[in-house]
């Protein structure tokens, strides 16, 4: 890969770590010109959007009359989900409110989902993941030295969130992404966590067991089964109203919720992946994508952006005694991680992966959506 002399966006605070990116001959880059063409009207925190929104409720319940819930909400103890569950309770939704311990949550994470559900009176269904398959999955992706060590992580969870929406019978799945927050994504810098294909890929080249356990979605349920077959539909309810981190962090703390400090703060695992790992091995700060999504939605200045990169990611005590528990939990020396950092760099491109399968599937959704003189986009 020949390198290029740096550069940062003028708008936002994303730069030339990110491989992909381009920029216009003001110096806009290429995430701000998406925000603008793509994401922008699909963000409704206006009258339409809460109307919008309000038409959507009345689908939800209609399709759930009769039924024990009618709708799922994964709730992990972060900012955006617990904020989502205790919207449901204004909405009126039955939702079947889910977790998934992958072994990571941090004792405040605990707390906090422990107060969410207490306070809106839901039954909360864990699902603890095999730890054994778990940790076999999470040193194989450390020996492969791919960038998105949250894979295994993010997989199961909602692998996990939608076998429970298929043995209930539930065609809704609220999840709490959002584009106030969450615009700005380098692709370059990782693989969808969704891919099946490259999560065996690596665990079988570099794991040490079977995975038995360990749910996984392949690439027919995510594109075909689920949304087509069985009709059912994630929506990211946040959209469709006037968000911003400090709104949900401010109705939080009325109930007993505590903030982080930082974002997925709630995982041990993606405090030490996201804050340590990507950059030291890869360049990559993550809380590049995060304060830019926040410029582009208007909740902070790219000033104020620049003081948060200006400080460090991690205080040095808190560092050691992370990367100690990290390692003790995974049952590996000290040097072994730092020889896991310290090894070549690999992409997720380099294993076999669904990238070919799922262009496929993307130029068939433009099609159609040609056809229909609409944006057409189906999946789990």
């Amino acid at each position: 890969m020949t390198s290029r002399p740096y550069q940062m966006c003028t708008r936002c605070v994303m730069d030339t770590s990110d491989a992909d990116i381009s920029f216009d001959a003001d110096g806009v880059c290429s995430h701000c010109h998406k925000f603008d063409t793509v994401q922008r009207p699909q963000w409704r925190p206006d009258e339409e959007g809460a109307r919008l929104w309000a038409a959507k409720l009345d689908e939800i319940r209609a399709k759930g009359q009769g039924k024990e819930y009618d709708c799922i909400v994964g709730l992990s103890g972060g900012v955006d989900s617990s904020y989502l569950a205790l919207k449901a309770v204004e909405w009126k939704l039955r939702p079947l409110v889910v977790h998934v311990d992958a072994g990571w949550n941090s004792e405040l994470a605990t707390a906090n989902i422990e107060r969410v559900v207490k306070h809106c009176g839901y039954d909360l269904h864990t699902v603890v993941i095999d730890w054994p398959e778990m940790r076999d999955l999470q040193l194989a992706y450390l020996k492969a030295g791919v960038a998105n060590q949250d894979v295994p992580q993010d997989h199961a969870f909602f692998a996990n969130l939608y076998r429970f929406a298929i043995d209930n019978d539930v065609k809704y799945i609220l999840a709490g992404g959002n584009i106030a927050s969450e615009s700005v994504i380098a692709s370059s810098w990782e693989g969808s966590a969704m891919d099946a294909i490259g999560l065996k890929a690596i665990h079988s080249r570099y794991g040490s067991g079977k995975l038995k356990k360990y749910r996984t979605i392949s690439f027919f349920d995510y594109y075909i089964n689920y949304p087509i077959l069985k009709g059912m539909r994630p929506l990211r309810p946040l959209n469709f109203m006037p968000y911003g981190k400090q709104i949900a962090i401010d109705e939080l703390t009325k109930i007993g919720w505590r903030p982080y400090g930082r974002k997925h703060g709630e995982s041990r695992f993606t405090k030490l992946f996201q804050n340590y790992y990507l950059p030291t091995k890869f360049g990559y700060d993550k809380r590049r994508t995060h304060l830019s999504s926040l410029i582009l939605s208007g909740d902070i200045t790219k000033d104020e952006a620049m003081k948060d990169l200006a400080k460090p990611l991690y205080d040095a005590a808190e560092l050691e005694s992370d990367i100690r528990y990290f390692c003790k939990k995974l049952n590996i020396t000290e040097i072994e991680f730092h020889g896991y950092v310290g090894e070549p760099n690999r992409y997720y491109t380099e294993f076999p992966n669904w990238d070919s399968r799922r262009a496929l599937v993307k130029h068939a959704q433009d099609v159609v959506g040609r056809l229909l003189g609409k944006h057409v986009t189906v999946y789990s």
